[in-house]
């Protein structure tokens, strides 16, 4: 029986594809149209294991020019991003509140006071931190126009359209889908640090600025009516922080001077934006009733309330336009400019306590609260802005100092020099970097990224995070480096422990931090520990990350304890699952017990973005999942794993960790094969993100970013990095243990389960059938055997997954995400079996020849099949 999800989303999809249809043979003939519909069927029926299909398709491409293979290539990925609007459009247009409803079902079925109920609230801090680096492929010009196409079909949707209104949105949909199919899709350059900064800003602005007060008035109505239990005013339960222009972490763009423009720009962003609330605001606010503190300020006026907010949307205006005149390279007058949020907060709670001491608190609860949770959550700067660095850096730093100062080589000392130093220093009173010193350009530009943060509002930064953390040394130099800036204020410095080892070796390391008395004051029982998921999978498989990641947060909670600090734990997971991706409520619930005490902090990466938050349904819906999974998580946490779990899982991960290594490490094979069986290499050329594709230009695999990582396996539909050795381990231990406790592992540790549950959504998205194509084409005769057995493998995964879950089929307990994947399979099928022909072709021509065209065709299926697979990285 077809689901409705299914019925209503395939009509949509169905009239998208026939309009773009129309607008093809608009352009190119009828001829081209039914050549383009035999590729989609063929596709479909490829997609279904027909193999005469799958042979059609590939005598089809072989027969066909450079520049015809462009124009199937674009036909197909525009479907495909058509496919994506109306899905995107069909799950915002679902109940938003659905999961704030199963919330309070599970609190009313609980029993659980109002007193559990508020303190659980009080403690929400959910801090969500856009990142870009991951890539968004699709131009924001194209973005532009596929989010008034979700306007449109929202339009068409509606039961009441009328007939006319029907055909002048349908006639609006026709010329939107023909600007995209004339606009190039792929840019001509790389984004730069602040174009996807600009990105981030846009997002905020045109969804996060209308969804976040949405979303808190709805939670805040349902808590009143069920609990009888209010936000407080001063709550800020939501967020929003950025890399966007402060990751510099092996990406040479990232300056000092791109770190302040961005700042800049933030607040000028930010300033447009209170000047619009705030001026709608003292057009409304016409009332002359007041309170005697606001009457005491503004004087004996008739509209007090205006009185009090003109002056501040002017200063706004003035914040707006003077930061534009800076950054134009003019010298405006800064003394009206709005610096801090108190500057904002203090007006307008003024005005919020005087409407309600005056009756007029239905007032106060309309637009003015909405501004006032804008403040709170956005405050003057927008967002805050991360810095993160390697910390190699910061010990060249050190090196060249004490190599010119004649003290020796820092990188050369031993642990226990480096920390006597660095505390001697940190105590003394003496400036420690000489005035005449000429420092290498390296060196300077560490320097002056901390003059930066020293000169800029604390409230504009997050934290500073160090990349390959493994030393209390690596900490403790950031923190001399911001104090040698002149840097006056404790800015929160969180290691990021990223490998195994460093996993592992965490609870040693900040045991030894927060063993030092200068560093528990100077972090004035806050700290901030950053895990990484995407070096750690790549580094020793995603099991071995995943129970690596657990028992280091465990510990991590268990030291905090110990040392009466709050630990927040920030989460550097990416949109995949080899990057640690899982849907929010099962990566929030598989988290350790006490884990989320300190907040929950983690990283919105790329295309993610726009999925979660590119419109205010999505955002609202997708706070919502945030807010319900951890306020279930605190009230409800999770079991505290068994020690006979542990030693099962210990044994699985460890199994996993070898069955990885050996085939990535250490088999010869590996790298010659994934060079040529995925187009890895190709990839370099696809304007993605602005940093390259490699921490060390001349590095091998092991240097290769996690992200061109994972795009190159999910492009052949191998997925690799995501299963790799997983259901080998696990068979292995559970083969040779008491089947009750493993049973009992699956039925009870969220954890576990959520381990087999991302396998499930993994082995979803991959096609053997797909990878063995490509290896046919493009890998030689003597590395064949190596896909070979690698297919074997995920075939005998998926088998294996299957016995142990009980399950008929793969994703059979998320039917409309198996749905969602099918949808666009009849699309998706052809872009494949097209890169193949494209890749042979590229390959044939070498590294000297350069033909536009194959290379754009190249790009265009890159970028599409992203698109269709929902995740680039």
């Amino acid at each position: 029986m077809q689901s409705h999800y299914d019925a209503e989303l395939k009509d949509t999809v169905r009239y998208l594809g026939k309009t773009l249809g129309e607008t093809i043979k608009a352009q190119l003939g009828q001829e081209w149209l039914d050549k383009i519909e035999t590729i989609r069927k063929d596709g479909r029926s490829s997609y279904q294991g027909d193999a005469d299909r799958s042979e059609n398709l590939k005598e089809i491409f072989k027969s066909m020019s450079d520049a015809d293979l462009l124009t199937v290539g674009r036909a197909f990925a525009q479907f495909l991003n058509l496919g994506n609007i109306a899905e995107q459009e069909y799950n915002s247009a679902m109940n938003v509140d659905a999961s704030i409803d199963a919330l309070f079902e599970h609190l009313d079925k609980a029993e659980l006071s109002a007193d559990n109920v508020q303190k659980a609230v009080a403690k929400l801090n959910i801090d969500l931190v856009l990142t870009a680096h991951p890539t968004e492929v699709t131009r924001r010009t194209l973005i532009h126009k596929h989010k008034e196409l979700s306007r449109c079909l929202k339009e068409l949707h509606q039961d009441t359209i009328s007939d006319a209104e029907r055909e002048k949105v349908e006639t609006r949909i026709a010329d939107l889908i023909a600007q995209a199919w004339h606009t190039e899709e792929i840019r001509s350059e790389r984004p730069t640090p602040v174009d996807e900064a600009r990105w981030g800003f846009s997002v905020i602005e045109n969804s996060l600025w209308e969804a976040v007060p949405d979303f808190l008035r709805e939670l805040d109505d349902r808590l009143q009516k069920d609990y009888s239990v209010s936000l407080p005013l001063d709550a800020a339960p939501v967020q929003f922080s950025s890399w966007m222009g402060g990751d510099r972490d092996g990406n040479p763009f990232v300056t000092s001077k791109v770190t302040e423009q961005v700042l800049l720009l933030a607040r000028k962003r930010a300033a447009k934006l209170f000047t619009i609330d705030l001026d709608r605001l003292q057009v409304e606010l016409s009332m002359f009733d007041c309170n005697q503190e606001l009457r005491d300020l503004v004087g004996d006026v008739n509209e007090p309330y205006r009185a009090l907010l003109r002056p501040l949307v002017r200063r706004f205006a003035a914040t707006r336009d003077g930061i534009a005149d800076y950054l134009a390279g003019n010298s405006p007058d800064e003394s009206d400019w709005i610096t801090s949020n108190d500057e904002l907060l203090k007006p307008l709670l003024l005005c919020y306590r005087s409407l309600c001491d005056c009756g007029m608190k239905v007032v106060a609860d309309g637009i003015l609260l909405d501004t006032i949770r804008r403040a709170r959550c956005f405050g003057v700067h927008l967002l805050k802005l991360d810095v993160r660095q390697d910390s190699e850096r910061h010990a060249d730093v050190f090196s060249e100092l004490t190599r010119y100062l004649g003290l020796g080589d820092y990188a050369q000392w031993s642990e226990a020099d480096k920390q006597a130093f660095l505390l001697r220093e940190l105590s003394s009173k003496r400036p420690l970097f000489p005035a005449k010193w000429d420092a290498s350009d390296d060196v300077k530009e560490v320097l002056e990224t901390c003059r930066v943060i020293a000169k800029h509002s604390e409230q504009g930064f997050g934290i500073y995070i160090i990349s390959m953390a493994s030393e209390p040394s690596d900490v403790m130099a950031v923190q001399l480096l911001l104090q040698e800036s002149g840097v006056s204020w404790p800015m929160p410095v969180a290691p990021l422990f990223e490998t195994l080892d460093d996993l592992n070796n965490s609870p040693s390391v900040m045991r030894k931090l927060l063993s030092i008395d200068w560093y528990r004051g100077y972090v004035k029982g806050q700290q901030y520990v950053m895990i990484g998921y995407s070096d750690s999978a790549k580094d020793a498989g995603a099991l071995a990350a995943g129970w690596a990641q657990y028992e280091s947060q465990e510990a991590l909670v268990a030291l905090a304890d110990e040392f009466d600090v709050t630990l927040t734990l920030f989460h550097g997971r990416g949109g995949t699952i080899g990057r640690g991706g899982l849907p929010a409520h099962a990566a929030i619930h598989s988290q350790p017990p006490g884990s989320l005490d300190g907040g929950f902090r983690v990283t919105e990466q790329g295309e993610t973005i726009r999925y979660k938050f590119g419109m205010p349904q999505l955002a609202k819906r997708s706070l919502g999942i945030y807010t319900s999974a951890i306020i279930e998580a605190m009230l409800f946490p999770p079991p505290a794993p068994k020690q006979e779990w542990r030693e099962l899982i210990t044994k699985m991960a460890a199994a996993g960790r070898d069955n990885y290594r050996g085939t990535v490490r250490e088999d010869k094979d590996f790298v010659p094969y994934f060079r040529v069986a995925t187009p890895e290499q190709e990839l370099g050329k696809l304007p993605l993100g602005s940093r390259p594709s490699k921490r060390k230009p001349q590095g091998g695999i092991e240097s290769l970013r996690a992200i061109p990582w994972i795009f190159a396996w999910a492009q052949t539909r191998l997925v690799l990095p995501s299963w790799l050795g997983v259901m080998r381990a696990i068979d292995k231990v559970k083969s040779e243990s008491d089947e009750k406790v493993v049973a009992e592992m699956f039925s009870e540790w969220p954890f576990y389960r959520s381990r087999l549950s991302m396998l499930d959504m993994v082995f979803h998205k991959a096609d053997p059938r797909i990878s063995e194509a490509y290896d046919a084409r493009l890998v030689p005769q003597e590395l064949k055997h190596f896909g070979e057995a690698l297919r074997t493998e995920l075939k005998d995964s998926i088998e294996s997954l299957l016995a142990l879950t009980g399950q008929k089929g793969i994703m059979d307990n998320d039917p409309s995400g198996k749905e969602s994947m099918e949808i666009r399979a009849a699309y998706l099928q052809p872009l494949h079996y097209l890169q193949i022909e494209l890749l042979e072709r590229i390959r044939e021509a070498g590294e000297d020849a350069h033909n536009t065209t194959l290379e754009r065709a190249m790009m265009v299926t890159i970028a599409g099949i992203a698109i269709g697979m929902r995740n680039t990285g």
